[in-house]
């Protein structure tokens, strides 16, 4: 072949190249780095059992050594249902990689794993090429998920022209899109899709919902119900009927078929423990309460603050979102707050770290903006700023550190590191070390800092706007 042609031929690859694909939260996808040909002999041989879990909290997980995932208690009553049948005596344990959503059945196609265990609904699009266990619940309706107080559904057309927040991988898409396709053929407007940011979990749109960040959403009722036990200001709307019920399934390799019959006879005997909810409610009670950033009272505080996070947000190549959204979790936007051990001001910086960054009064509002943004500037400096980070990762890293101190969350993604997590992904991978060795506190700061950042985000053009508005008015 001649080299014109061959570059000829590079050129038109080039141009029929697929658009890119949007960045989904988890572990980066590898090709061919597993056994695809594993099956419950080759399982019992290598004495482990790699289950693919849906990295949200809901699912699977420890805080402090207390599990609290519905997916986390059933699979480790079918981990002692294979080990109770063990020919030789040798125990299987369970290895669980949270991955998201979207990347769980590919992830088993391509061998990283024996075993799906979603605890949602998924695509039924997306499951073609794997099997399909048993039902693990069956029949599970979608309901529509809106906050107390607020207007009740009951039909289809009271959507019409009404915005639904949707996690990504979520089940509910294909419903809302018949949705919409059923409203068009009435000539009402259609409901309109806000896919949500990949740091944002089933549960986390839900805490959104109910501090009236965001809209509506759809979920799968078990959810909704359980969530609900922690966030009592959820109304479910189950007079409405979105879609015909579906039941979850597990999902393995059709070469798996031994597993798959392990699979399905634990299943037919397995019954939810009824106290099973008891550490989940415990750990949660009080740590999921995100409140509206932008009240009338609170919109009114920020838009007199801005000029000074803006001008030290600038100074440090910081987002003046960023700086907002800790000074709303910190104080309420309110400059005089005190906190515990020496902390204070807008930002409740301690004069300790004002010091290490070369501000030495952080009474005033300036002062402590100053030595807050500083701060934050120096650890992401110094401990995030490699190029493997994209920007809303290095931030909750950046939160973790201003929270627990940079070191120890060194520390942490070492230790994901070694147990196979992604270290450069703090939601959903590095916060699962986080939370099993010092439990909910950092996580839950970090979650509501990027929470009213999403929040303060989808207002950026009118907060950015409104100073330059007044003093058009003035003129």
């Amino acid at each position: 072949m001649s080299r014109a042609l061959l570059m000829i031929l590079l050129f038109a690859g080039l141009l029929v190249a697929g658009p890119a694909s949007a960045r989904v939260a988890g572990p980066p996808q590898v090709a061919g780095t597993g056994n695809k040909d594993r099956d419950l002999a080759q399982i019992r041989a290598s004495r482990e059992l790699r289950v693919l879990v849906n990295q949200s909290r809901n699912s699977s997980g420890e805080v402090k050594g207390q599990p609290y995932g519905i997916e986390y208690y059933r699979l480790r009553a079918f981990e002692h249902y294979l080990n109770a049948r063990a020919r030789d005596g040798q125990e299987i344990r369970l290895k669980l990689i949270p991955k998201a959503k979207e990347q769980l059945v590919p992830a088993l196609q391509r061998g990283e794993g024996d075993l799906v265990a979603p605890g949602e609904l998924l695509d039924p699009v997306s499951t073609r090429g794997v099997s399909a266990s048993d039902p693990v619940l069956a029949q599970v309706p979608l309901v529509l998920v809106g906050r107390r107080g607020e207007r009740g559904y009951s039909r289809i057309e009271q959507l019409s022209g009404h915005t639904l927040a949707l996690p990504a991988g979520s089940a509910a898409g294909d419903t809302l899109h018949e949705i919409n396709q059923r409203l068009a053929l009435r000539k009402h407007a259609p409901t309109r899709i806000e896919w949500v940011d990949p740091s944002l979990a089933t549960e986390d749109v839900l805490e959104m919902v109910q501090g009236g960040i965001l809209p509506l959403t759809v979920v799968e009722q078990p959810i909704a119900e359980r969530w609900r036990k922690v966030m009592p200001k959820l109304q479910i709307n189950s007079r409405i009927s979105l879609a015909a019920p579906e039941s979850t399934h597990w999902f393995m390799r059709r070469e798996a078929v031994m597993l798959h019959a392990s699979v399905d006879r634990f299943l037919q005997d397995y019954r939810a423990p009824a106290d099973q909810d008891v550490n989940f409610e415990r750990i949660y009670r009080r740590l999921y309460k995100v409140h509206y950033p932008l009240a009338k009272a609170n919109r009114q505080r920020l838009d007199k603050l801005r000029p000074v996070l803006q001008k030290h947000a600038e100074a440090q190549n910081l987002d003046w979102l960023n700086l907002a959204a800790v000074a709303f979790k910190e104080s309420s936007l309110n400059p005089g707050a005190r906190g515990a051990g020496g902390a204070h001001g807008l930002m409740q910086i301690t004069p300790s770290a004002a010091q290490r960054v070369g501000v030495s009064d952080i009474s005033s509002v300036e002062g402590n903006v100053q030595a807050s943004a500083r701060y934050m500037s120096l650890i992401r400096r110094k401990f995030f700023s490699s190029n493997q980070l994209n920007e809303r990762e290095r931030m909750a890293f950046v939160l973790a550190a201003y929270n627990l101190g940079p070191e120890r969350v060194q520390a942490m993604r070492a230790e994901a590191r070694r147990r196979g997590l992604n270290q450069n992904q703090w939601f959903f991978q590095v916060e699962r070390v986080a939370l099993e060795q010092v439990g909910m506190g950092p996580v839950s700061y970090v979650n509501s800092v990027n929470k009213y950042f999403l929040a303060f985000d989808r207002e950026r053009e009118a907060l950015e706007s409104s100073r330059n508005d007044k003093v058009k008015g003035r003129k």
